[in-house]
């Protein structure tokens, strides 16, 4: 019985594979992305398809560019040969590509048949293939290389279809010899019966690397190309266009139905009738961000696209005025269904007896012969020089404000016809021929440079919690005035139960109504929920100490959603489990802050990130990180035993709920690895050395218990007391990071004078040493505990955090 081996699949694009260095970076793209079972699909490298196709077009006209042209492909191939592999393999490759040529020369002697002419084109995709293969076996990384006809059954067609009750078992026995390879696999190709070569047409690469994960059941295919996504609108055209870090999968087919050129339908096709995720990522600038094809169906807002498009031509169906149009239109809706040939956009005008039909240039002439051999009763007329605009986006129909801001636009504009796709998920513009790019850049301007609508979850309602939802009740109208946006709670979440509500949340009656709305949640249950917001962005706000809340930030990241927290897991776990949280923030292009973590409302983070990012190099930190710790050693002079300042400062909530948490030195660990983490300097938790003040008998005795002994506390620290005071110093709860890389955490003794030694009671100090504040540190010091600083903390990255939106 076989196993189920999960995999993904990676697809690169010709502009992937365009020079040696493209082809380096797919390798570490490979090395980091991809497991030793993934698959990996390619198109020709560079412009080779193009150049091929050139070739068999100037064979009938001028022989001697023909040669050129193909020597020009000669050149190229071994070139990326030559600079990417050495001795024995790149010989091997070499010999075959001088052979493929020559028999692509051969066949060029004779008039070449259909089935000559897909075999040449094809040779672009086994050259990437054979090439990508013997490069990462030789980065230690196994592969093979497969072509595609072993296993993919099409028949020849204007839009060939992949047979995949053929193409899964032939796929299986390939798999089965191949394990713990990974398999380079030629796009663009199939088999068919009868084994000759059939061209999978447009985008053919991209439909093969979906198909071909649907075969494998693949949890996901990324196409890598030199873009990063799916964005507002042409990045290229529109300077303020941003990435779409999720889609629906109706918008993106939707988008694809009006030509536009980062998707095509076809590739669709396998995804809608799979469970696989589709990524689009950009193998330039891996890291740039990336758009990820969702099926969820939620009600959308409106639109989220401005797309258009040139050389667009109209089939005009003129119906006799005896005639009644409607059987007429029902006539070409069957046929055009039929052939699967719909228009981008079509115009019916009853009372003119007039069908105007939009296609791309492409097409055009193949529905009008269609129409013309159909035999339907109308006028055909051919008509060019149009272009298209359009405003996709599930809603958008149902949106009064981006309905009006599109016709608007429109105004003064050579508009043939407007119309709303049956779908509901587009309004389209078809224009006399027009520069639609100022067009297209005033409509995405009017568009989606409206109010933003903001959506805020909260994670943790106790003691900060429930300050922070007073603060944002107050705080309001003012955050929206002075971002111009709307800001709502949707979600409050506690350990085992969460309320979310997209129509909003009374922040000042949310503790009060939670238990009635709230409902019990299994792991991770709350974001599958949230993944149906409507709002343009939702932050969450992580206000507790939940270990199991901080190993799902990779999983908010995920799912397109901001995170603010005071939450000090993530930003002090170890180093790998760090990185890991901040490469899934920066990879879904959505943002992480987490000033609150260290100091409240100090700008202790933005600080030092502000230092390193400026030029500076921080060279050692030190400091007083606990405002607990702080105040207890402020009071702490020996008229008082030590155990009962802690039971003070308990009562006063001054402390976390068990103090043990605060004597322990765990909390100022964290905010040490924090603050040299935002610094740029590597630090491990293991790597900082912890002076704890719970005794070994009181770590694990109940709450209670740890009060009756904790006279224990006494005797370990009176004695210190009076060494210092002796030596006319006091005792203080330090950390320190020197320039050495030695970390330490723990009581020291400080003169009276020393900057460490007076402060207020709560009061955190922060002594910052860097290349420029070498012999003078920079110093904040302030209140560094509290429920008001710590909620206001929150509030400021929420400012910074929308202003980055």
């Amino acid at each position: 019985m076989s196993t189920f081996v999960p995999r993904q699949l990676h697809k690169f694009g010709g502009s992937s594979l365009a020079d040696p260095d493209c082809y380096r970076r797919v390798v570490e793209i490979i090395r980091e992305y991809s497991g030793p079972n993934d698959l990996v699909v390619v198109s020709a490298a560079g412009k080779t398809t193009n150049q091929l196709i050139d070739w068999v077009t100037l064979l009938n006209r001028d022989g001697r560019q023909a040669h050129e042209t193909l020597q020009l492909v000669r050149i190229f191939q071994q070139q990326l040969i030559e600079a990417l592999l050495e001795g024995d393999v790149a010989d091997a490759l070499l010999t075959q590509l001088h052979l493929d040529l020559a028999d692509i020369s051969r066949r060029g002697e004779q008039p070449l048949a259909d089935d000559d002419i897909a075999l040449v084109l094809g040779h672009g995709e086994l050259w990437s293939a054979r090439l990508l293969a013997a490069l990462l076996t030789q980065q230690r990384l196994p592969a093979v290389s497969l072509d595609s006809r072993v296993f993919l059954r099409a028949e020849r067609s204007a839009q060939p279809e992949v047979d995949r009750v053929q193409s899964k078992p032939l796929l299986n026995q390939q798999l089965a010899q191949h394990s713990q390879h990974r398999i380079v696999i030629t796009g663009f190709m199939a088999g068919s019966s009868c084994g000759d070569t059939v061209l999978l047409g447009r985008n053919g690469s991209d439909y093969s690397a979906t198909v071909i994960g649907a075969l494998v059941d693949a949890e996901r295919v990324t196409i890598w190309s030199d873009v990063a996504g799916v964005y507002s609108a042409d990045p290229r055209k529109v300077e303020d266009a941003c990435l779409l870090p999720l889609l629906r999968l109706d918008e993106a087919s939707e988008l694809a139905r009006l030509a536009a050129p980062v998707l095509h339908s076809r590739t669709l096709q396998p995804v809608a009738q799979s469970t696989i995720d589709l990524t689009l990522r950009c193998s330039h600038q891996p890291e740039s961000g990336s758009t990820r094809v969702e099926r969820v169906l939620a009600s959308g807002r409106g639109a989220k696209i401005i797309t258009s498009l040139e050389d667009v031509c109209l089939i005009a169906l003129d119906v006799s005025g005896s005639r009644d149009v409607g059987p007429v239109v029902m006539e070409l809706e069957r046929i055009l269904q039929r052939a699967q040939l719909l228009p981008l956009a079509q115009n019916i005008e009853v009372d003119k007896g007039r069908i105007l039909l939009a296609y791309t240039s492409e097409v055009v002439n193949s529905v009008l012969a269609l129409l013309q051999d159909s035999g339907i009763v109308a006028e055909l007329r051919l008509r060019d020089g149009f272009s298209l605009v359009a405003a996709v986006g599930a809603g958008v129909v149902n949106n009064a404000i981006h309905c009006y801001g599109f016709y608007q636009q429109l105004k003064d504009q050579p508009v043939e016809f407007v119309s709303v796709s049956e779908s509901g998920l587009s309004l389209v513009a078809v224009l006399r021929r027009a520069d639609t790019d100022p067009l297209i850049q005033r409509i995405h301007q009017s568009l989606f440079q409206a109010q933003k609508r903001i959506g805020l979850v909260l994670c943790g309602k106790g003691n900060i919690g429930s300050r922070w939802l007073e603060l944002f009740a107050a705080e309001k109208s003012p955050l929206e005035k002075r971002h111009g946006m709307t800001f709502t709670l949707v979600g409050v979440v506690d350990s085992r139960r969460y309320w979310m509500d997209f129509d909003g949340i009374d922040p000042l009656g949310a503790l009060q109504n939670f238990d009635d709305e709230a409902v019990d949640y299994l792991p991770g249950e709350w974001l599958t929920e949230l993944a149906s917001h409507t709002y343009d962005d939702v932050i969450v706000l992580d206000v507790t100490a939940s270990s199991e809340l901080a190993a799902r930030y990779p999983q908010i990241a995920e799912a397109g959603l901001h995170l603010i927290s005071a939450n000090k897991v993530a930003g002090s776990a170890s180093g790998e489990q760090y990185h890991s949280v901040i490469d899934a923030f920066a990879k879904s292009s959505r943002f992480w802050l987490h000033n609150a973590t260290v100091g409240a409302g100090l700008p202790v983070n933005h600080t030092v990130r502000d230092l390193s990012e400026s030029g500076d190099t921080v060279i050692a930190l030190s400091g007083i990180f606990s405002g607990t710790l702080s105040w207890l050693f402020q009071q702490y002079d020996g008229s008082v035993p030590f155990s009962q300042l802690v039971e003070l400062a308990w009562q006063q909530g001054l402390t976390e709920p068990d103090p043990r948490h605060d004597l322990d030195g765990s909390d100022v660990m964290r905010k040490l690895v924090i603050l040299a983490r935002e610094s740029g300097l590597q630090l491990e938790p293991e790597q900082v050395k912890v002076e704890t003040l719970v005794p070994d008998e009181l770590v694990d005795l109940s709450l209670d218990g740890f009060f009756e002994q904790s006279a224990v506390l006494d005797d370990l620290l009176y004695d210190r007391l009076c060494k210092a005071q002796k030596e006319g110093k006091v005792l203080r709860y330090v950390a320190r990071l020197d320039r050495h890389g030695k970390a330490v955490v723990g009581v020291e003794a400080l003169a009276h004078e020393h900057a460490l030694a007076n402060l207020l009671p709560c009061d955190n100090i922060f002594a910052i040493e860097s290349r420029w504040y070498r012999d003078n540190p920079l110093v904040i010091r302030g209140p560094g505990a509290g429920r008001d600083v710590t909620a206001g903390a929150l509030l400021s990255d929420t400012n910074r955090l929308v202003a980055m939106l």
